[in-house]
């Protein structure tokens, strides 16, 4: 059953929480105590998801039936449900409403040309006077574009049966794009729907609705801001300078800049000669706020390949400026030199002549958030994660400490520091190590990283894969710069070309030397630091997405690792994290995903060790071990110190659907082994352990209490439309803003149909039965609560609040 216990919480959130958090009816309620103590329940029904949890053997549960339609079922020792239909909505417990804020395509900006832009990500709040909870600045992160925005997208298919739908962008922005993906304006209005938008938005009083407000500082920051210095040029691309003749498609002076070792050491030597400046910012997934009123927005998926062509070069030579530009992608149609994206990027919401700049001291990766401490007297501290398979987990301490929590000034703190990665020992402690020049390199060999999995099932997936950088002279190589991948045991391709080396042969030549050997500068280090921390023996995780600073303890960093499953970025440590599923037992662990936290052993988070727990792990409430949820992702804290997290279940595997017009029903079953399909117990069993989230219907939104007599338990409190996911929770008093990106995605939004199957679940007990589901194959939402039915998906920012208001949110 999925119930922490006591001594878990208490560990978990800390001693300094102890008594006031979950004493006494916490311990009163798992330990025998007086039950006449306790402490009121919840005070809403939680929303029923279609797979069992314990909390729905003890509370009512609501069960959505339509657009604000619903039954509330009493709780029974049987949790499961025999057939389970998703609504096109984002549905609530029936004590709360939602609302929109904004969405894609509203034009709210002071040139009406200008729009808000696409697959809203990350939030954040900046109150107008420091203070007020009812006027403010909102930021929003615009991460990446997606059908059916057009049919020009990055992954789609000819073959998916989409090409005769109607698509989102003519409907929204009401006009037709060209169908040429190599189209200059095209790819400019890719670039155009990505980075952020700042919007003012405010409310009659602590419980009214936010809407926006217009103001002169509401703008974009897009993937092209800044488009207009392409004119200083000496190259082809100096009249690169517009996407299309409308006034926001020509290119303006509104650059960033780079601060920080690579800004002076590398960028000056980067091929577009444009120096310390920086055209715009795009792919920014996560973030974090700062106690300042800045906002830090985090450049993740920036790579580019021939099929995700909006982006840019992430391979780079020892200097850290970028091997060449990727032939069809944005970054060689505007000339955006790859070493200049993938950074954490500061704005100003409520400061225009804030130039926004992107911190190199904090590392190139795919950041997905950060998380900051700043406490005066001390330096400043950040947390951040690398999402991908087999990213790290991070940390920077600034060379200076905060003067004031609250001074704009400590903006320059970012500027010089220390970027460390995380080593997990397998005994629960960790090591901070530093990326600096003089850092001994010393990998960790892929059979130490899939140890686990060996000893399971004889084999590791993708042969434990590693990556480290190419260099001239090393393992026969002549080139310089980009990566090379190391396996247990070398793999040859069909022409007899080496496409992986094995650890024995390879990785004597990476040992026993330092950073200096393999980089020209601290900034190409920095440049280049998934590959460094590889070399220094960093742990690949497995995604780290969110992090999060417990409010109570700020020793206690809080880390969501989404999926445990290799790829060929990595392999995560098996020894730490579980990545496939070891037994063909139908209960056992599901690599989908972790909850971790570390405790820094330094009473200012600055020092280089650190202790290590798991505390939750994805995978269904009768998986052992498996708390009811999977892909965790975005994290926060509410005013009481529960913990909140929202679930990135992949849009392919929705409700055990693939994407396209006919989407085709998933095999799921829990005897499948392994994580990669075709399963190792059976060539026939051609089944991903992946799939196994279809159990989860759509996306959701789930909380912990940890007080009360519900807490530990896992509670429901929000799902999304079909195929969405909800991203970058923000309270503000009583009300939660969240973002509902890509609804819809990768299927047709009308005509819509309703797609069924019979679909395999867990019980609580751990044995099996089957449930009729039934879901949407897109979603017209927002569109269907604003009166058509059968209109556009768009990715928007809502509100969600109390109907009753109490002055909080729970």
């Amino acid at each position: 059953m999925t119930k922490f216990t006591r001594r878990e919480l208490l560990a978990f959130f800390g001693a300094s929480a102890g008594a006031t958090v979950l004493a006494p009816a916490f311990g009163e309620k798992l330990l025998g105590g007086n039950a006449a103590n306790a402490v009121q329940p919840l005070k809403f029904t939680p929303i029923r998801l279609p797979h069992p949890l314990p909390i729905y053997t003890q509370q009512t549960s609501y069960l959505a039936t339509g657009i604000g339609q619903g039954n509330v079922l009493q709780p029974s020792a049987n949790a499961q449900l025999s057939s389970y239909s998703t609504v096109d909505d984002v549905v609530v417990p029936p004590e709360y409403e939602r609302y929109v804020i904004v969405s894609w395509g509203d034009r709210v900006f002071p040139n009406q040309e200008d729009y808000f832009g696409y697959n809203s990500d990350y939030t954040s709040f900046i109150p107008i006077d420091g203070r007020s909870p009812n006027d403010g600045y909102l930021w929003n992160n615009h991460e990446y574009i997606s059908y059916p925005f057009s049919t020009t997208v990055p992954g789609f298919l000819t073959d998916s049966g989409l090409g005769g739908f109607p698509t989102s962008y003519p409907l929204i922005i009401g006009r037709n794009l060209p169908e040429d993906r190599t189209n200059i304006e095209v790819l400019g209005e890719f670039m155009y729907n990505i980075g952020g938008s700042v919007v003012r938005i405010a409310r009659p009083n602590r419980s009214g609705r936010f809407a926006v407000v217009r103001d002169p500082n509401n703008r974009r920051i897009h993937g092209l801001s800044g488009l207009g210095i392409n004119r200083d040029r000496t190259d082809n691309y100096k009249n690169i300078t517009s996407w299309g003749g409308r006034s926001y498609q020509r290119g303006d002076n509104n650059y960033l800049i780079g601060t920080g070792p690579s800004a002076t050491e590398v960028f000056p030597l980067s091929s577009d000669g444009l120096g310390n400046k920086i055209i715009g910012t795009g792919f920014n997934c996560s973030g974090g706020t700062t106690p300042w009123g800045t906002v830090l927005s985090a450049e993740e998926n920036f790579q580019a390949s021939p099929s995700s062509f909006v982006g840019v070069q992430e391979l780079v030579m020892p200097d850290g400026t970028q091997t060449s530009y990727i032939e069809g992608t944005t970054g060689a149609r505007f000339g955006l030199v790859g070493e200049k994206y993938g950074w954490m990027v500061e704005i100003d919401p409520s400061n225009q002549s804030f130039r926004p700049r992107k911190h190199t001291a904090l590392g190139r990766f795919r950041h997905e958030n950060i998380a900051v401490r700043a406490k005066t007297g001390q330096p400043l501290v950040g947390y951040m994660g690398d999402d991908r398979r087999g990213g790290h987990t991070w940390k920077f301490v600034s060379s200076g400490t905060v003067t004031n929590p609250t001074d704009k000034n400590n903006s320059r703190l970012f500027e010089s520091g220390t970027l460390y990665v995380a080593r997990y020992n397998p005994n629960g402690t960790g090591q901070w190590i530093p990326l600096k020049l003089n850092t001994p390199t010393n990998p960790i060999p892929p059979s130490t990283l899939a140890s686990v999995e060996i000893a399971a099932l004889g084999q590791a997936s993708n042969n434990g894969n590693t990556r480290l950088p190419k260099r001239s002279g090393l393992l026969g190589q002549t080139e310089n710069g980009g990566s090379i991948i190391v396996t247990i045991e070398t793999v040859t391709g069909s022409g007899g070309t080496i496409s992986s080396y094995g650890e024995t042969e390879a990785l004597p030549a990476y040992r026993g030397k330092k950073l200096s050997d393999f980089y020209t500068s601290q900034g190409a280090v920095l440049v280049d630091a998934f590959l460094a921390a590889n070399l220094i023996g960093g742990t690949p995780t497995a995604r780290p997405e969110d992090l999060e600073i417990n409010p109570r303890n700020p020793n206690e960093v809080f880390i969501a690792y989404t999926d445990g499953a290799p790829s060929g970025d990595g392999y995560p440590d098996s020894r730490i994290f579980v990545v496939s599923k070891y037994s063909s037992n139908v209960n056992a662990a599901q690599p989908s995903g972790e909850l971790f936290k570390i405790i820094e052993d330094s009473a200012d988070g600055t020092g280089t060790t650190f202790r290590w727990q798991r505390f939750a792990k994805g995978g269904e409430a009768g998986a052992e071990p498996g708390d009811g949820f999977a892909n965790v992702d975005n994290l926060a804290f509410d005013s009481q110190g529960n913990i909140w997290g929202v679930t990135d279940m992949s849009t392919e595997a929705h409700n055990g659907f693939s994407t396209g017009a006919n989407p085709e029903v998933l095999r799921v079953d829990h005897r499948v082994v392994g994580s990669n399909s075709p399963s190792v117990d059976d060539s026939n069993f051609n089944v991903r352990t992946s799939n196994l989230i279809g159990v989860f219907g759509n996306n959701f939104l789930f909380f912990i209490p940890t007080s009360g007599p519900d807490a530990g338990e896992v509670v429901p409190f929000a799902y999304g439309p079909p195929r969405c996911e909800l991203t970058g929770p923000t309270f503000v008093g009583d009300t939660l803003i969240i973002s509902v990106q890509h609804p819809g995605e990768e299927v047709p939004f009308t005509p819509q149909q309703t797609l069924s199957r019979d679909i395999e679940i867990l019980n609580l007990d751990g044995t099996l039965f089957t449930q009729k589901r039934s879901v949407p194959r897109g979603s017209n939402w927002p569109s269907n609560i604003e009166g058509n039915s059968e209109g556009p998906p768009r990715p928007s920012v809502i509100g969600i609040r109390r109907k009753q208001s109490s002055g909080r949110f729970v």
